[in-house]
């Protein structure tokens, strides 16, 4: 058998290279969706630091010291609204999580069936119905809590790292992002990655600004919808509500959580509010939001609703979030480096920032 010519081996070793990358990913796919998170909350922690930087008299050319105020600012009004705006949803959230482990235990083994029974007037037959339908099921209520343990855990590990990796990218985010250019581009190609860099750039502050704009909207409707059905803490709930924009699926389920137990807690129209919310999300999901992202990322709103889904059917919470960025990527890719005749007649909108230079976090 004569042995593999060169071309032979070139071509298995980089089959073999491409599949040992994928690998690699694959296994460290957390570490990359925190990192990519990280990025994403850097470029929206930007803009502030920015202005606090064009409006000092101290320290303008420096980035740490605006960091490091931007953060200050922003926990203090985490804190204002958690303990100074709305302290009976705090009293509910703690007394949840105290209750959480004797209410896991009472789903466990059915007697939740029999004390919402008699609090609802059921006979005892349909009571034991109930109770023997969570027996029957206690292991696979089981795993369902364990798998959204494991997932708090995580989500909670990721909140903790996303803004401590966010203060590395603020501070140095345009040395990273030269140095990566150097490590994987020539003499020859590095302009040409550096345009590349620079379009990168653009659309993802395209990005962050669609997800302001959609924060922004949330935070209106559901603030004044709170005021016209006589809410306690409307605005500080509003702001929440806007907040959680940004966090896909988890976001509006957690805010509406919220707002309906701060209304049943202030025997407000929670009902009614919850009823407001689900046709809201049903117009952001489908009406608004693609047109926005559409519209700042130069994509038909058809395709963002589709990439949407697929990226939640692929990669669930995490698809979702990071769907729409990844095609404005590709689209980005591949404007830049397809042949002219393929991309004629793109419009110029993000693609357009080709000569500019590489500002921002990265």
């Amino acid at each position: 058998m004569a042995f593999p010519d060169r071309r032979t081996l070139n071509v298995l070793m980089t089959a073999l290279l491409f599949g040992l990358v994928l690998a690699i990913v694959y296994v460290a796919r957390a570490v990359i969706v925190i990192f990519a998170f990280s990025i994403l909350f850097a470029y929206l922690i930007n803009p502030i630091v920015r202005f606090l930087q064009s409006h000092s008299l101290l320290f303008k050319n420096l980035r740490g010291p605006h960091v490091a105020e931007a953060y200050l600012a922003l926990l203090i009004l985490l804190g204002l609204i958690i303990h100074n705006s709305a302290p009976q949803l705090v009293l509910g959230v703690e007394h949840l999580v105290r209750d959480s482990p004797a209410m896991m235990e009472n789903v466990y083994s059915g007697d939740i069936a029999v004390d919402m029974g008699h609090r609802n007037g059921w006979d005892e037959a349909r009571s034991l119905r109930a109770k023997a339908f969570l027996q029957q099921r206690r292991e696979s209520i089981r795993g369902l809590v364990e798998s959204v343990r494991q997932f708090v855990s995580v989500a909670f590990g990721g909140i903790v790292l996303i803004p401590i990796l966010g203060l590395f990218f603020l501070s140095d985010g345009e040395k990273v992002a030269n140095g990566v250019i150097q490590l994987v581009s020539t003499r020859e190609t590095y302009q040409e990655a550096k345009a590349l860099a620079a379009d990168l750039n653009n659309m993802l502050r395209h990005y962050i600004r669609a997800k302001v704009i959609l924060a922004v909207l949330s935070l209106l409707f559901c603030s004044v919808a709170m005021l016209c059905l006589g809410y306690p803490h409307a605005l500080a709930l509003g702001l929440m509500a806007g907040v959680l924009e940004f966090i896909p699926v988890a976001g509006w389920i957690t805010a509406l959580i919220g707002i309906a137990t701060a209304g049943m807690l202030t025997h407000s129209h929670w009902i009614w509010m919850a009823a407001l919310l689900g046709l809201w999300r049903m117009v952001m999901d489908y009406g608004i939001a693609p047109r926005v992202m559409g519209h700042e990322l130069e994509i038909h709103p058809l395709l963002a609703i589709l990439t949407v889904m697929i990226g939640g059917a692929v990669g669930g919470i995490v698809g979702i979030y990071l769907s729409v960025p990844l095609v404005a990527t590709l689209r980005v890719i591949w404007h830049r480096f397809a042949p002219p005749a393929l991309s004629k007649g793109s419009s110029p909108g993000i693609a357009a920032s080709l000569d500019q230079p590489l500002t921002g976090p990265l």
